[in-house]
């Protein structure tokens, strides 16, 4: 499919949400907050309860979700999130330490030792990945929640006029 026409559909779409501008604004902001996250496989299960403790849209968050978190963004979402995590947390996930656990692992030392070096890096990995995540994923839905206020209220306002002159 062009990816042209799609991302036009796909903003069709969202112009043509219903609802409150707040609320849908609330949901963009769900939508960018858990795009921007360095969680991918649980995405939808974080949009779904977001979306149901504050009474939004899910279609809307999902929308934005998958424009926030996409495979052009992928690289650039955990690369940001490492590098400020690394810089926040008090653990330094790099290359130089992955290649360690790879060549721990390699040398076959045993399957406690084994483990025990997988789960000391699985631990600071998301330790560091989830803080710089939501520390990237913050300012991103504050501005995304003002920007899409304004633009639903500006089509509510639209609207209005459209159907005050049918």
């Amino acid at each position: 499919m062009n990816p042209k026409r799609l991302s036009k559909y796909y903003f069709i779409k969202f112009m043509r949400q219903k609802g409150n501008p707040h609320s849908l604004a609330v949901a963009t902001a769900i939508g960018f907050f858990v795009g921007c996250t360095p969680t991918m496989p649980l995405h939808t299960i974080m949009i779904v309860v977001l979306c149901l403790l504050t009474r939004t849209s899910f279609v809307t968050a999902f929308l934005v979700s998958n424009l926030a978190c996409n495979p052009l963004t992928y690289i650039p979402i955990y690369y940001l999130s490492t590098v400020i995590g690394n810089m926040i947390t008090p653990y330094e996930l790099t290359w130089p330490r992955i290649q360690e656990v790879l060549h721990v692992l390699l040398s076959h030392p045993g399957f406690g030792k084994s483990l025990q070096v997988i789960v000391e890096l699985g631990y600071e990995a998301a330790i560091v990945l989830l803080v710089g995540g939501v520390v990237l994923a913050l300012p991103c839905s504050v501005v995304s929640y003002f920007l899409s206020f304004r633009f639903f209220l500006k089509i509510r306002q639209k609207r209005r006029e459209k159907h005050l002159l049918n």
